[in-house]
């Protein structure tokens, strides 16, 4: 993995814009953003704020309408093995096995099938799947296939884990199991990791930086360092109170609705106010 005094990613002015039925959407406006070396990082906001389009732009599948964003101080213009990407939907072969899938970027590469088994074999140990090289994807659970997903990408020696909501449709158990066995991981290997998550409580107990982006264009509202020691603990005083201190930060620039409730029949009904 590559050392630098830059930073791993330095992103400056970056604005996206889309064309949709005949009109202009700003996805993303004037985002700045650096992140260093080996940290975590989570970006959390409201449904449709930008966070995956960003993600998409630092994994070089989409390129910014304006503005920079740099690795290592070299513009990032299409995706590379140095950014692996994990998403929800596990993105796997299904016609390799787990063995297969792992060792894919090293075969990318040129090594001999042998040589590329051998390359990935600490990484399926890692996370725990060596019992299961020989299995297919639809033969997994969805926790499985994000362990086989999360090894791939270390396999491929990238700089760089770009993860975006990858535990979102698993239940609590395998969730839970799965943040312990990524910041394990993460720990051991010196990854930088950017996770898109919906859900606060997670961003603080995976991040070392939680950044808040707002909607309509998707900016960076907040970005706040957080200073809980590890391992943490979802009951600990400490831990409830940056998760409400986050929590404000990500309601305060949403705006509230009005929401209609039915009243008993020849009543008036009642407009309420929601987030």
């Amino acid at each position: 993995m590559a050392t630098s005094p830059l930073p791993i990613l330095d992103i400056r002015g970056l604005c996206k814009q889309f064309s949709a039925g005949g009109s202009t959407v700003n996805a993303l406006a004037n985002v700045d953003l650096v992140v260093h070396k080996g940290e975590f990082v989570c970006l959390i906001g409201a449904s449709g704020c930008g966070k995956s389009t960003l993600l998409r732009i630092i994994a070089g599948f989409e390129q910014p309408s304006s503005g920079s964003v740099a690795m290592y101080g070299a513009p990032i213009t299409r995706p590379g093995a140095d950014r692996g990407v994990v998403f929800q939907d596990y993105a796997l072969f299904p016609w390799l096995t787990v063995a297969d899938n792992i060792s894919f970027g090293p075969r990318q590469r040129g090594l001999s099938r042998e040589h590329a088994r051998a390359a990935a074999a600490p990484y399926m140990e890692m996370v725990g799947l060596s019992a299961h090289a020989q299995r297919f994807p639809a033969q997994l659970s969805g926790g499985m296939k994000q362990r086989v997903a999360i090894a791939r990408v270390l396999a491929n020696d990238a700089d760089m884990l770009l993860m975006d909501e990858p535990f979102g449709a698993l239940d609590a158990l395998t969730r839970e199991r799965l943040q312990i066995d990524l910041l394990e991981i993460w720990q051991r290997t010196g990854l930088t990791v950017i996770f898109v998550t919906h859900s606060v409580e997670e961003a603080v107990l995976m991040s070392d930086r939680v950044v808040v982006m707002s909607v309509s264009p998707g900016r960076i509202a907040s970005d706040t360092p957080l200073p809980l020691r590890r391992p943490r603990d979802v009951s600990a005083i400490d831990f409830n109170e940056v998760r409400r201190s986050l929590t404000l930060k990500l309601t305060s620039h949403v705006a509230p609705r009005a929401v209609a409730v039915p009243a008993p029949q020849g009543a008036p009904s009642v407009s309420r106010t929601a987030a």
